[in-house]
């Protein structure tokens, strides 16, 4: 099995509304914010080949926004889809399945492009099946006044209308070698996918577990639309990772790609740090 880390470039969010209501005093030293309060974070993704299949779970931001709308977020960064799909050897044509965690526009904006003459979208990965989970779906197209604003149709819609949106069925299976868990608290039926590798277990945080600041159940984000089941949530998968020793991937961490956790008597903290290639 391959597994390849895909950095799609950085963005920022406001500190607040990253770490809820810990006071700034405490965050600040997690995630500094610059003079606008802004925070900088990773859009990470992460390619597997699993059999005859070549599976690339989000894909961050894209590029076909408005300069209006990519002037919110403050693109940074060296890296960017393609060039870490490049730099690995792949093309966009040689993606079998696209699997998105959710469909908030930084985790599925690289879906979908525009076309040369940019009169009309194309899918970014034409030979791809895009899986999505049922009910994620249908709360995306009919979601709720304050999240609205995350799900964009040109990131949504051409994935159907192409012809190659696919559901993950009740047992959550993507292939022989990965399922995923679903979480509610950020949004309505999110999924993290689980690969199993050989005789460790790595798991892909998606917004569970966004950065190793998030690790505390208590440090939830503004975004999500019910804080008190992420905290459930998080504190239950938390449970399990140290009692069955999996490997975090963290979706939106700036410099720490993968880590274990460790529980102490003060609660939950991040134990060791590696990058993914060091598994």
């Amino acid at each position: 099995m391959r597994v390849e880390s895909i950095h799609c470039g950085n963005f920022k969010l406001d500190g607040g509304a990253m770490f809820g209501t810990v006071p700034k005093s405490i965050w600040q030293k997690i995630n500094p914010a610059d003079e606008k309060n802004m925070c900088n974070w990773a859009m990470r993704c992460l390619l597997v080949e699993d059999g005859n299949r070549l599976i690339l779970i989000d894909n961050g931001i894209g590029d076909k926004q408005s300069e209006k709308f990519f002037g919110y977020y403050f693109l940074n960064g060296e890296h960017s889809l393609a060039s870490s799909l490049r730099a690995k050897g792949v093309d966009f044509k040689d993606i079998t399945d696209v699997v998105l965690t959710h469909l908030h526009f930084d985790h599925c904006g690289g879906s979908v492009n525009w076309n040369s003459a940019k009169d009309k979208y194309e899918l970014a990965f034409p030979n791809a099946d895009y899986w999505v989970h049922p009910e994620h779906w249908k709360h995306a197209l009919d979601s709720n006044p304050r999240e609205k604003a995350s799900f964009l149709k040109e990131n949504i819609e051409p994935i159907k209308d192409l012809g190659n949106l696919k559901f993950l069925g009740d047992d959550l299976k993507i292939s022989e070698n990965i399922t995923a868990i679903e979480a509610n608290g950020h949004t309505e039926k999110m999924i993290c996918p689980k690969i199993k590798m050989g005789d460790k277990t790595l798991v892909f945080m998606a917004d569970l577990i966004p950065s190793i600041g998030h690790i505390r159940p208590n440090y939830v984000m503004g975004y999500d639309i019910r804080p008190l089941e992420t905290m459930k949530e998080r504190a239950a998968f938390l449970e399990e990772a140290v009692a069955k020793n999996y490997i975090l991937m963290f979706e939106h961490d700036l410099s720490t790609e993968c880590g274990t956790i460790v529980k102490t008597e003060r609660g939950f903290a991040l134990d060791q740090s590696f990058a993914l290639k060091d598994i």
